[in-house]
């Protein structure tokens, strides 16, 4: 993880307030206009005692009475159109930050995100740009709205005697910059190690959920339970800590301002016993102290709060950073399939070789086989046609043409992948197909279930198509997920069909039906098996076998 200053990760955050730059001026207008009428009621109250006292105001007892009123009125509809500004802005710019999110994920996929703890994963795309509402919504307008705010206070307060203006900077200054920025020292890197095992342990309960029923079958549950509740016990100590410190600032807040008051207090009857004000440069300038801490409390408020915000917003950051491991590619004249090659293909996973000089050539309209042992680099070599990731070494090509030099978009309208493990989505089984061509009609989704022997399965359940399956297809056995994931790749009909152990998980008649489907669909369709079985590569016209990484 990348560590940044809580300034950079703030100025990389503002920076994508520009496209509602309008409404956030909006609301610093409407925040500044509403803490001033909020400090001037209580000030107007002072000139009122003025008034009672015989001294000579500018205005009535009465004309004071009705400005408080309008002023209390006023202020309340500021106030809440200043909150609906503000979050309007939050919750639409966490809109936009989730779509880059999604979108980096999508660039990122596969070849970046294999591996990674998908928990943590799902706690950065929901609670921590979630928690970014903090920072969107209740620290970049209050931030601007306190220091117009102190400037127009001090300028207010030493227009009595300069050295009252200056103890009232002084006072706004300790408690809306000093104070917080020694609270966020003092809370070091609590917020981020909060925001890292909140991703843990998001990770942990994720991983037991979906191993359950292995950690029941071998009597894992209280060695599971320990371990999640030390994980808890970790993130509550950190939250103590974070809680600890927040309490800690605000009591030096409310104490650095219980003696800013009394010393405003003091300064000005010293400047009274001297001549230099009268009694309403020491009464006014004291009680308009006393009712302007609201903007700098606000401030002072985020110390320890920001850290835990800043926190998450490094790890969002750090995953819109992350570059991908294959470029997308664009703007190349688009091709259409004639016939797939690789020419001394060498590639390696952390230094690893998984292939080794291999070679083949797959011509149009043919079923090529390859077969090998687990780890020999069946699969990897179908993912360097899909061009998940770049060889490291030969090439790899489409129509003649380089699969790094031709556009993403026009590579995957050709291609048709279909993996090990078939992913499906926690929805019906219509949309579950239709991800491979969401303009699909019924009676395609039909025409390729039946190729892969999954349509009469599918008319027996309760709703047909539109029965749900569960989160990851759990509702279903391996084999109807299989089945399912081949009739996503037959409806996405792509001339180059790429399809990574299909009948690994089928028995030997729905083997030969889909099989005999293959074959019945080949004309303008060129088919990569990878399989195991020996059964399956029986309609391929040439085989390929892979031995540690070389090809014979």
């Amino acid at each position: 993880m990348k560590k940044r200053s809580g300034f950079t990760v703030m100025a990389r955050l503002i920076g994508l307030v520009r496209p509602l730059t309008g409404f956030m001026v909006l609301a610093v207008v409407m925040g500044l206009t509403g803490h001033l009428l909020a400090a001037f009621i209580t000030i107007l109250g002072g000139y009122a005692v003025l008034l009672v006292l015989g001294y000579d105001v500018a205005f009535s007892l009465m004309a004071i009475f009705v400005c408080v009123a309008v002023f209390a009125v006023v202020r309340s509809v500021l106030r809440y159109a200043e909150q609906a500004c503000n979050h309007f802005i939050a919750f639409k710019l966490l809109a936009l930050i989730r779509d880059k999110v999604f979108r980096t994920l999508r660039i990122l996929c596969p070849a970046k995100l294999e591996g990674r703890d998908k928990g943590d994963l799902i706690s950065v795309i929901t609670s921590d740009i979630e928690l970014l509402e903090v920072f969107y919504a209740h620290t970049i307008s209050p931030a601007a709205i306190a220091a117009l705010f102190t400037v127009i206070m001090c300028l207010f307060i030493g227009s009595f005697h300069p050295a009252l203006g200056i103890l009232a900077f002084l006072a706004y200054f300790i408690v809306g910059i000093v104070i917080p920025f020694f609270t966020s020292k003092q809370s070091g890197e609590d917020g981020m190690m909060f925001r890292t095992r909140s991703g843990e342990l998001s990770g942990f309960l994720l991983d037991s959920l979906r191993g359950l029923s292995e950690t029941i079958q071998y009597g894992q549950g209280k060695e599971r339970l320990a371990r999640m509740n030390a994980k808890t016990d970790a993130l509550s100590g950190d939250e103590e800590r974070m809680k600890r410190t927040a309490g800690r600032n605000t009591a030096a807040t409310n104490t650095v301002i219980l003696l800013f008051d009394l010393g405003m207090l003091f300064l000005s009857a010293m400047l009274y016993q001297r001549g230099s004000v009268d009694f309403p440069g020491v009464l006014i300038p004291t009680i308009a102290l006393f009712a302007s801490f609201g903007p700098v409390i606000a401030l002072a408020n985020l110390g320890s709060t920001l850290q835990n915000t800043f926190a998450a917003g490094n790890r969002v950051l750090d995953l819109l950073d992350e570059t991908p491991v294959v470029e997308e590619a664009f703007g190349k004249k688009e091709i259409r399939f004639t016939e797939a090659s690789a020419e001394n293909v060498t590639f390696s996973y952390g230094g690893e070789a998984v292939l080794d000089g291999v070679s083949l050539k797959i011509p149009k309209g043919s079923v090529t086989g390859i077969v090998g042992k687990s780890g020999s680099g069946k699969s990897t070599l179908l993912k360097l046609f899909m061009r998940f990731w770049d060889v490291q070494g030969g090439s790899v090509k489409i129509s003649g043409t380089d699969v790094s030099k031709i556009n993403t978009s026009n590579l995957r309208d050709m291609e048709g992948f279909m993996t090990q493990e078939t992913h499906l989505f926690h929805d019906s089984i219509r949309n579950n197909l239709r991800i491979a061509k969401l303009d699909a009609t019924d009676e395609e989704m039909i025409a390729a279930c039946r190729k892969a022997s999954i349509h009469d399965f599918i008319m027996g359940l309760p709703q047909g198509y539109d029965t749900l399956v569960g989160e990851l297809g759990d509702t279903l056995s391996g084999g109807e997920r299989q089945r399912l994931g081949l009739a996503r790749a037959f409806l996405h009909d792509a001339p180059f069909l790429l399809l990574d152990e299909p009948t690994s998980n089928l028995d030997s008649l729905n083997e030969a039906v889909i099989l005999k489907s293959l074959c019945e669909g080949r004309e303008g369709r060129t088919v990569v098996l990878v399989s195991h079985r020996r059964s399956t590569m029986r309609i391929a016209d040439t085989v390929y076998c892979v031995e540690n990484g070389r090809m014979s």
